[in-house]
């Protein structure tokens, strides 16, 4: 009898079977997935949007046919005839799920729309942009000594920029059509916007008739593999006039970098297709960013961009299926300087766009980025910095070197692969205590400043619920159960008996944390759950440990979270699962998104595309793939905090309870020995 068809709804990762002929909306719903609809069905609001995906998905072990879902139908065709339906999109409550599939819900799909925290951090920076403008009068032609507009023009721009370093200047050709009506518009005078970034032959790249003060703005995007960031600033004065972020629609794809790889691997069209997606996430991105700081977008003159190898090469249009296997060699790993028309962006014609360099065939640009941040090269004591994410970015170093990996994470510090895990969204649970007598927890949720156990809290949440775990939130449960004692070392949740709180439900032959419920639901932490985040922040320890090895430490000075996760984890919590080395906790930072930063410091300072390009040349790499120490590593972080580090500087101002539950509930009611592997 063959099985129900599976559907995957992306990004929460929830996943269910249903009987086929069901419309995805009421899948959606059944499921649990956070997709808008306010017309009954009926095809008029167009808030249900979804985006199949159909091909090899080796992530999810299934093969989506072309006929996963019933064709388009006379409602969605009258509905893109009218109003028009985005390039591979359907409607939600239109579309019926006829076999196994993968489905995209996008952002203006969500009734709870994800909140992506890479904020502009306040930072100060040297302004010496690329782009400047220059206002000039040129001389009318003259019969008797002819030359044409834009020969007058170069030279009277010259004349006026007469240092040496300005030689070669020309104009961009999308320019020309128009040079002729701007010269006499602005009775002879007009104003240029002049891209000089110190390597490449400075160029007009706008004109304006007359005297135009500006501003003219700029653009820097963090590409992640999760969430893209950009932040829209005045050239002039650094001001950060608009930051927002989305998800990254590349996720229905796979969660990981390396399922992204594979994707593209299975399909023929595969890595084009992630090309596409993303530039036009990127072109929606700039579209809210322009709509937020009412500016016109030909005034957007220049754009940096930071990511890591694979996201740099989809983005570019490069196929990244060397980086999936060693050598991981790069197509090219050099500072890429484009016109943002060759990526796809639409903006104005000249616009320029700077992709930071590349460390090495896992370590991106957006790890270098973080390295002119943070500048561990300028360090007098050794510092460690982590970019938390789904793909970590770890940098090692002071004034004498520095030293660079990367280490795959993984989604589970995201909220996915949790079984009550979900994005940052408004009533994602993201704090939690647990009283380590009582073993009652008590939360906030975004939001909301309460915690649970306030009185005004049910009121304060009603609009948004109680939803479920994002990834700050599964970090300081787990954290808190290790405290309270209610899960070991090893990562096994004890009985009620064993830990004193009937909050430890029995499931199968092991327990779950009964963290909130109500009549329609309840959010638990499992065995699963907890065992996901021991290998993620395994991963994330070991790569700090064999760079540790490297350099022949076995502390460090301090460290550094970067990151937009980073920057919501609390130290204390991150120590005591063993994310981090043992260091003293004052001494353990957020820097915030300082990929990011790195970003909008090349867009402001020519000068600091040299010095990231010259550090990264100096960076010593570290491939942890490789390396066979890694795996040794890893194994031992498993444990929380560490199985080979005593952790002594945690330990001396956090009481980490001596328990070990190594046992389970068989179906009889007796206990036996819980088997592991």
């Amino acid at each position: 009898m063959s099985q129900d068809p599976l559907v995957i709804f992306t990004p929460s990762g929830k996943r269910g079977r249903v009987a086929a002929g069901t419309p995805v909306l009421q899948a959606a719903r059944s499921l649990g997935v956070d997709l808008d609809s306010v017309c009954g069905g009926r095809g008029i609001c167009s808030k249900c949007q979804v985006s199949p995906g159909y091909g090899s998905f080796p992530k999810h072990g299934l093969t989506v046919a072309e006929d996963a879902l019933t064709e388009i139908n006379a409602v969605e065709e009258r509905y893109d005839r009218i109003r028009g339906l985005k390039p591979g999109r359907r409607l939600g409550c239109q579309a019926r799920i006829m076999g196994d599939c993968v489905i995209d819900v996008p952002a203006e799909s969500q009734v709870h729309k994800q909140v992506v925290r890479k904020r502009a951090e306040v930072r100060d920076i040297t302004l010496s942009p690329t782009v400047t403008l220059t206002y000039v009068e040129v001389a009318e032609p003259d019969m008797h000594h002819p030359s044409g507009d834009v020969e007058r023009l170069l030279a009277a721009l010259a004349a006026q920029r007469a240092d040496s370093d300005k030689a070669g200047l020309a104009l961009d050709f999308h320019l020309l059509p128009r040079l002729q009506k701007i010269l006499r518009d602005g009775k002879w005078t007009v104003t240029a916007a002049i891209h000089d970034d110190g390597v490449t032959p400075p160029r007009v790249i706008g004109l304006w008739p007359g005297f135009f003060e500006g501003p003219v703005h700029g653009l820097a995007v963090d590409l992640g593999s999760t969430t893209i960031a950009g932040h829209l600033v005045r050239i002039d004065t650094g001001e950060v006039l608009a930051s927002s972020g989305l998800m990254n629609p590349q996720i229905r794809f796979g969660e990981d970098l390396m399922s992204r790889v594979s994707y593209g691997m299975m399909n023929p069209e595969g890595a084009a297709e992630m090309t596409r997606v993303v530039r036009e996430g990127i072109g929606t991105l700039v579209d809210e960013l322009v709509t937020e700081a009412s500016i016109d977008r030909s005034s957007l003159l220049d754009t940096t961009f930071v990511m890591n190898p694979v996201m740099h090469h989809l983005f570019l249009g490069l196929d990244p299926y060397e980086l999936g296997q060693a050598p991981f060699a790069l197509a090219t790993g050099t500072a890429q300087r484009l016109l943002a028309t060759d990526i796809g962006l639409s903006v104005a014609p000249g616009t320029r766009a700077y992709v930071l360099p590349l460390i090495a065939g896992h370590v991106g640009a957006d790890a270098a980025a973080v390295a002119l941040s943070e500048a561990p090269n300028l360090s007098d004591d050794l510092v460690l910095v982590v970019d938390v994410g789904t793909n970590a970015e770890i940098l090692l170093g002071d004034k004498s070197g520095v030293l660079a990996c990367s280490s795959p994470t993984g989604p589970a510090f995201e909220g996915a692969q949790i079984s009550s895990g979900q994005r940052a969204a408004p009533g994602a649970i993201e704090r939690v205590e647990i009283d380590p007598v009582t073993k009652e927890p008590r939360f906030r949720v975004i939001g909301c400043e309460l915690w649970s156990d306030d009185p005004e809290f049910a009121e304060a949440t009603a609009g948004s619920g109680i939803t479920g775990i994002c990834g700050s939130g599964i970090i300081e449960v787990v954290a808190e159960m290790r405290m309270a004692g209610i899960v070991d070392a090893g990562g096994l949740i004890g009985g009620p008996e064993a830990t004193g709180t009937a909050r430890c439900i029995s499931e199968g032959r092991t327990y779950s944390y009964l963290l909130w419920e109500d009549e329609d639901r309840k959010i638990t932490v499992t065995n699963g759950d907890i065992r996901a985040i021991q290998m993620a922040k395994a991963a994330l320890y070991a790569g700090a440990r064999l760079l540790m090895d490297k350099r022949g430490v076995d502390h460090v000075d301090r460290v550094v979270l970067a990151g937009a996760f980073g920057a919501h984890i609390s130290p204390k919590h991150a120590m005591v699962l063993g994310m981090i080395p043992d260091c003293p906790l004052d001494r353990v930072t957020s820097a915030g998104n300082a990929a990011g930063t790195g970003a909008r410091i090349a867009l402001l300072n020519r000068e600091a595309r040299g010095e990231v390009e010259a550090l990264v040349r100096r960076i010593e790499k570290i491939e942890t793939a490789v390396e066979p120490r890694f795996q040794e590593h890893f194994v031992a972080a498993t444990a929380m905090p560490n199985a080979a580090d005593p952790f002594p500087i945690l330990r001396s101002v956090v009481t980490l309870p001596d328990v070990t539950f190594n046992a389970g509930p068989s179906e009889d009611g007796t206990r036996r020995r819980r088997r592991r592997g």
